[in-house]
This record gives C-alpha cells, sequence and structure tokens, in this order.
C-alpha cells in the first residue's frame, strides 16, 4: 500500500473522462456501467491496488487508468487529471471524507458533475445545496426497499406521483398491465431472461402466420404456433405459463401481510421487553395474575363487582380496610376466603412499588451502559436479518417502521450499527461464536425469513445453509455479488431470493452521473429495471422527440407523459405516440441499464 502523498505517476494527459473513487464492490459495478453501457473513459482512484475489488477494476477493458492513493487527497485529483474531468464519484470512505473530497473536486474544476455516495440522507440534501453541479446518493438506501419487500414476499415497489409501480409475474398479472418487461424467465437458467423484449400486439404470432401460409396453411396448435413465430428453442408449455413478469400499477403501496393482532402483540410484548427483564417480567406477571384471581374471587362471594373492584384499588394502594359487616347487597369483608384474597391482594401492591424502581434503574443502567436487547421467548413469526452493516441497518428500520418483527444479528461488537438499531429498540444477538448458535439465539424456529446481508458472500451462504439446516421450510434472502454465484444458489434452494447491493444501486449512480434522475430500481430475479423520469428542457435533447423516438434506442419504455399544462397529472400509457414532446413535458421510462445509456447518448447528441 502507498502512504498517503504518494501515488502511481500521473496518468497520461486526458481529458472529458469520469472518475471513480472507491474500490468496493459499488465502485466495480460503476466502473462496468460506465464503460459498458456508456462507454466513456474511466479514470479509478483506489485506496489499494492489491485488496477488496481493484485487482478486478484493472483487469477491465474500457478503464483508461488505475491510480493508487490512500485518500482522495489534492495531489491524488490533480493525478487523474480533475481539471479536464466531466465528472467524479465518490463511493468510498465515511460521509465526511466523500463531502471534503467532493468540495476540493468542486474547487479544481467548477463545472464538474460530482455524485457523491451519502449513508446520511438528511445531511446529503444539504451538502447538494454546497455543490453547483451535485448529487448525494446512499447505495444501501437504494437497495434496503428490495431486501426488505422480499423479506416480506410482496413485490418492490417505486413511487411515481400518486401512483406505485411494481413486477408481478405470471398469474398475477392482470388486465390493466403497463407493459411485458421480461419474458424467458427460468429459475433454473437465468440467463435466458430477456428485458423489455421487443414489444408486439397479441395477434403479432398470428398475422406472422399468416403471412407465412395464406389461406390454405396448416392448422397449429398454440405451442407449434409460438415455436413458430419465437426463433430458437421453445420450452414447454408450462414453463411458457410461467415466465413473464409485467410492470403495473397500484393506487398504494402493496400492504404488508401481517395481522394487525400480531402487530399489536409484537408491540406489547416488544415494550414490555424494553423496560423489564426477564426475571422481572416473572415477578410482575405472577402479582399480577395473583390480583385478578384474587378480584375474581372477591366479586364471586360478593356478587357486588363494583364494590369488590373498589376494594382492590384499596389494597393495591396500601390503604387496606379491616373487616366490614356483610351488608343486604353483598357487599363486605366477612368470611374467610375474602379476607385471604384482600391479603392477597395488599401483599402484591406493596411488591409493585419495589419492582417498579427496580425497572427505572435498570433502564438507566442499561441506557448508560449502552447494552443491546436479546430477543425474548414471545418473539415469533420475525425476520432475521444477519449483518448490521449499512444495508443491514437500512433493512432493519424499514422492516421495524412496517410493523413487522425483526431481530439483528451481528459478529462485530464495534459494527456501527448496532447502536443504530438498538436505538429503535429492536433486539440484537451480538457474537463472534458459531454462526448456528447465534441463529439459534435470534430465535430462528420461529423465524418468517432470514435475510443476509453482510458484506461477504460466502458468510451469506452460510447463514443461508445453517437455516435451512434447522427449519428447512425458511424463506432466505442473500446479498450475492457474484452473478455466477447467485445463479447456482436460484438452481439449488428453493424458496430463496438474492440480490445484490452494488447491482441495485450502480446504475442510479452511473445515470445521476450522466445527468439523469432515476426515481428507483426494480428487480426481475437478479436482473435490474430502472424508472426514471426525463423533464424536457432546453438542452435536454428531448424536445420534438415522440415516443417511438425515445423507444427505439432499444430497451427503453415510455410508461407516463406529464405535460406543460398539468403538470401533476401522469398519462399512463399515453395513447398519442406521435406527439412530440414541448418544454415544460416529462416522460416516465422503464429501461435496462444499457437502455438507459443509449437514451443518454441519443439525447447527448441532440442537445
Amino acid at each position: 500500500m502507498t502512504s498517503e502523498g504518494w501515488g502511481t505517476p500521473p496518468v497520461e494527459p486526458i481529458g472529458q473522462h469520469y472518475i471513480v473513487c472507491g474500490g468496493n464492490a459499488l465502485a466495480h459495478r460503476l466502473v462496468l456501467e460506465l464503460v459498458e453501457h456508456y462507454e466513456v473513459p474511466v479514470v479509478v482512484l483506489v485506496p489499494d491496488r492489491t485488496r477488496d475489488h481493484a485487482p478486478r477494476i484493472e483487469q477491465l477493458d474500457g478503464v483508461a487508468a488505475v491510480v493508487e492513493y490512500t485518500s482522495v487527497t489534492e495531489e491524488a485529483l490533480r493525478a487523474v487529471r480533475i481539471e479536464t474531468a466531466r465528472g467524479i464519484a465518490l463511493v468510498d470512505g465515511s460521509d465526511q471524507e466523500n463531502i471534503h473530497a467532493a468540495l476540493s473536486a468542486q474547487g479544481h474544476n467548477p463545472g464538474i458533475r460530482i455524485v457523491l455516495r451519502m449513508f446520511n440522507q438528511r445531511l446529503g440534501s444539504n451538502i447538494e445545496r454546497l455543490l453547483r453541479n451535485g448529487t448525494a446518493l446512499s447505495g444501501s438506501a437504494t437497495a434496503a426497499p428490495a431486501f426488505a419487500d422480499a423479506a416480506l414476499s410482496r413485490p418492490n415497489s417505486v413511487q411515481v406521483g400518486d401512483r406505485f409501480l411494481h413486477i408481478a409475474y405470471d398469474d398475477d398479472i392482470a388486465a390493466d398491465r403497463i407493459c411485458v418487461v421480461a419474458d424467458r424467465i427460468d429459475r433454473q437458467d437465468l440467463g435466458r431472461i430477456r428485458l423489455l423484449p421487443d414489444q408486439e400486439g397479441d395477434s403479432a404470432s398470428f398475422v406472422r402466420l399468416a403471412g407465412e401460409f395464406g389461406d390454405g396453411g396448416p392448422i397449429r396448435s398454440a405451442t407449434e404456433a409460438r415455436r413458430a413465430a419465437e426463433p430458437g428453442p421453445v420450452p414447454e408449455p408450462a414453463t411458457l405459463a410461467n415466465g413473464i413478469a409485467a410492470l403495473q400499477t397500484l393506487p398504494s403501496e402493496p400492504a404488508v401481510r401481517i395481522p394487525w393482532w400480531r402487530r399489536l402483540r409484537w408491540r406489547l410484548l416488544d415494550t414490555l421487553r424494553f423496560f423489564t427483564s426477564a426475571r422481572l417480567r416473572v415477578v410482575l406477571i405472577t402479582a399480577l395474575a395473583a390480583v385478578l384471581f384474587a378480584f375474581a374471587l372477591l366479586w364471586y362471594l360478593n356478587g357486588n363487582f363494583a364494590w369488590s373492584l373498589y376494594a382492590s384499588l384499596l389494597d393495591l394502594a396500601g390503604a387496606a380496610q379491616p373487616d366490614q359487616p356483610g351488608t343486604g347487597d353483598g357487599s363486605g369483608t366477612g368470611g374467610t376466603w375474602q379476607r385471604i384474597a384482600q391479603v392477597v391482594i395488599t401483599f402484591c401492591g406493596i411488591t409493585f412499588a419495589p419492582v417498579a424502581t427496580a425497572i427505572m434503574v435498570e433502564v438507566l443502567a442499561s441506557g448508560r451502559r449502552g447494552q443491546h436487547r436479546s430477543p425474548g421467548a414471545g418473539t415469533r413469526d420475525h425476520v432475521v436479518v444477519v449483518g448490521l452493516g449499512n444495508v443491514g441497518t437500512r433493512v432493519v428500520a424499514q422492516l421495524h417502521g412496517l410493523g413487522v418483527p425483526v431481530v439483528g444479528l451481528e459478529s462485530d461488537p464495534q459494527a456501527r450499527g448496532i447502536s443504530a438499531v438498538r436505538a429503535l429498540g429492536v433486539p440484537v444477538v451480538v457474537d463472534d461464536g458459531p454462526l448456528a448458535e447465534q441463529l439459534r439465539r435470534a430465535r430462528l424456529k420461529h423465524s418468517r425469513t432470514v435475510v443476509a446481508v453482510s458484506g461477504d458472500d460466502a458468510t451469506n451462504l452460510e447463514a443461508a445453509l445453517e437455516a435451512r439446516a434447522v427449519r428447512p421450510d425458511v424463506r432466505v434472502v442473500l446479498r450475492l455479488f457474484d452473478d455466477s454465484f447467485a445463479s447456482h444458489v436460484y438452481a439449488t434452494l428453493d424458496n430463496v431470493v438474492s440480490r445484490s447491493t452494488s447491482y441495485l444501486s450502480a446504475p442510479a449512480f452511473a445515470a445521476a452521473l450522466m445527468g439523469r434522475e432515476v426515481l428507483g430500481t426494480l428487480s426481475v430475479f437478479r436482473h435490474v429495471l430502472l424508472i426514471a423520469e426525463l423533464p424536457a428542457e432546453l438542452g435536454t435533447g428531448l424536445i420534438g422527440l415522440n415516443r417511438h423516438d425515445l423507444e427505439d434506442t432499444g430497451g427503453v419504455r415510455v410508461l407516463a407523459v406529464r405535460l406543460a399544462r398539468s403538470p401533476r397529472l401522469y398519462h399512463w400509457n399515453y395513447a398519442d405516440r406521435t406527439r412530440t414532446l414541448e418544454p415544460g413535458d416529462s416522460v416516465v421510462v422503464a429501461a435496462t441499464r444499457s437502455g438507459l445509456a443509449r437514451l443518454n447518448t441519443t439525447l447527448t447528441e441532440n442537445a
């Protein structure tokens, strides 16, 4: 590793290039996006050429140079020719380091496009005001919804206006779908999936056959018709019927399928666990049960509910009354069993005072010590999140906000996500012992899903296999970087979902570096579909284009149009395909990564 102030020699004179600072997985994916889809020259600034993803970045075709500096210093920026660059992406380091580097880059090149990764989104929105041409994005915030939705077995959605776009598969596809976004879906071979296939009408196959055979052509079955209409090997009818994904809109975000009474029970148990330890809960529950039983006995023996409640409350408060003679209405504490009940209530009331004091002392002491809470015996139907890094913390926060029971699991006691999760009141298991034991403590047997989102593929796969060894039917959501690895997992394990944080977030960073706003990403297994809104303004290249022009680039579908005269109204599946865009209009598109890159090139040429 080079020391501070030392690096590789400056790159050869170059201009109009893009700089990526970082050697992590996100930097790797981002460089791939830029060199393969946008086909622009890229210079990469890495902290160590021998570690993390730096060696693989160096082997990528299209990378102009790889420069090594331990941090993004003034000297490092000059070495990567910051003064002639078109854009810079800061996707490694802390929020503070990225802010400092962004301001330094702007000082060297006032017109440069800056995209920086920020975990603190609120701070990022404030930093954008200090940058003339900059955007702050969070990779974990972009990817976390896909993991959370996969854990709940519900479709991931992106909000556009007052509607939510989501991907529906096979039998869940409704008649009012916007468009087909993928076909040839086969879990055993994910490489066959086609994103945004050529759009044709429902009668396209029949028109093609009619032209081929004329009026005297032979009659064919549906499968034979598809074989003639579609080149290449055609799968069996069952695969054809289950291999399509479509984009649909919903008036509201897909609901979480958890009964309200389960949420209420979780909240009550969670609150009780927050204020009491296991021993104190036993004391409280025992005393409360004794009080309720004694009250029921008083009520049964004298038959007067109001008087029984009055006497019980006085006894709980320590103001026990001596024996009172029974009256005609049934009031009074005469009788042996009524006296016993009164004594029980009085002593339980005396117990509550020291227990309340112990609870307050424990809460204050645990808060000062910063201790985490372990899941209690009442934890049921919860989600276990393995790895409390940036992504894991976001996933826990999102699930907790939806009212879903969740338990965090982390092997590193110094992980910064532990304090954030503990602040939400979420139980955490912190242990560097065997993973099987950690999962047992997280009450895996009673969980609904295991989400493994640590930064290491092997650790995530180990968590999945350990979970399946204990519960073969548990749903598993994995964070995997390697596509080939993920394909083998899909082909081997059932009820498993794989996502890649860098794969989900890199297209958004690349589009932002090119000046395009991405509203969100949708997953079709390991493939990514981008939802972007493009405003038709002077200099954007959109003015004068219509739907045909935009979709001819390939890999792009126009979903909705907003007209300048009614900017709040989205016209979904806008019927007039020949109307050209005017200043003030905007279009919402669904695009593949390469499709959005080609569209960006077309618009740049038109501008």
